[in-house]
């Protein structure tokens, strides 16, 4: 593996006991946060204040990995997210790209359907 993709999966394993402080601290200051179906977030301090709005409804999230590879500083990963809040656990396939620069994440893009959030949680506005 290379050191992009094994900082990747670090991260991804920092989601089941999820603190925001220390998930933000894999980002570049100037990193961008983009779950697609919503605007991108920019920046490690806005990253930060919107992972501690969208943690708020969650004990954790255990990604499950099914797929990731590495090219370069590019590492791309197929899972599903298990969202573990409000009395339930809810599984939603995502399709991540990570951009990694100087060993932090300075670019990550999430894929997935936002009727699944929506139908499991009421309407959230958030997912990861």
């Amino acid at each position: 593996m290379s050191a992009a993709a094994d900082l990747v999966t670090e991260f991804c394993t920092r989601w089941s006991d999820p603190d925001p402080d220390v998930l933000a601290s894999y980002f570049t200051e100037d990193a961008v946060y983009h779950n697609i179906p919503m605007d991108p977030v920019v920046g490690r301090n806005a990253i930060r204040e919107f992972l501690v709005g969208f943690l708020a409804t969650f004990e954790g999230i255990d990604f499950v990995v099914h797929r990731q590879t590495a090219s370069g500083s590019v590492v791309m990963n197929e899972r599903t997210d298990v969202l573990r809040g409000l009395g339930k656990e809810t599984p939603l396939p995502v399709m991540g790209v990570f951009e990694v620069v100087d060993g932090k994440i300075a670019a990550w893009r999430d894929y997935f359907d936002m009727g699944a959030i929506t139908a499991a949680f009421g309407g959230g506005d958030s997912a990861g």
